[in-house]
């Protein structure tokens, strides 16, 4: 194959365009590098991110208390006001779920790099066809490349200076 040739379609990708076998996809990307673990602390997450699990806990809590002060039968009762069995139980779980979630953000950073990667390579690919495209057709990429400049000092110099249009102003 030449440098010319377009790049074999995958087969299982779509073949819309001649050069699909080139571009990656950051969720592919992730999903190769997850393992079981990885796949477990995210369900956690999760969970223990959704109204189930709160709902969950008001009934454990409820039962819990309900036990406990002796409403249903003294011989039930376990754990005495104020309740130090309850305390150790949750702050277990507290920082065995804040380690979950912990991971899960970590893996989230390490995503949103992949992410970052995927965008620097997909901008580097557009500028050099651009490029291409513009010497090509004769294009003056030296005052293209002034104009951009120039737009670009400008834009910023709006935004340290609170001014603007409408859609660069930050909203209170």
């Amino acid at each position: 194959m030449t440098s010319q040739e377009p790049a074999q379609p995958v087969p299982g990708r779509p073949a819309h365009s001649p050069y699909a076998a080139q571009v990656r996809h950051e969720t592919l990307a992730v999903r190769r590098a997850r393992t079981a673990q990885d796949r477990a602390a995210d369900g956690i997450t999760r969970f223990a991110g959704s109204m189930s699990f709160v709902y969950l806990h008001v009934g454990w809590f409820a039962v819990w208390i309900l036990l406990n002060v002796g409403l249903l039968g003294s011989a039930l009762v376990f754990d005495d006001f104020p309740y130090g069995l309850l305390t150790l139980v949750v702050s277990l779980e507290a920082i065995f779920l804040s380690t979950f979630v912990m991971i899960s953000q970590n893996r989230e950073a390490a995503r949103a790099d992949i992410r970052a990667q995927l965008d620097f390579e997909t901008n580097l690919r557009a500028e050099v066809l651009v490029y291409a495209i513009a010497k090509h057709t004769g294009v003056d990429l030296a005052m293209v490349n002034a104009t951009i400049d120039t737009e670009i000092a400008r834009t910023r110099s709006e935004l340290a200076s609170g001014g603007g249009s409408p859609a660069y102003s930050p909203v209170d």
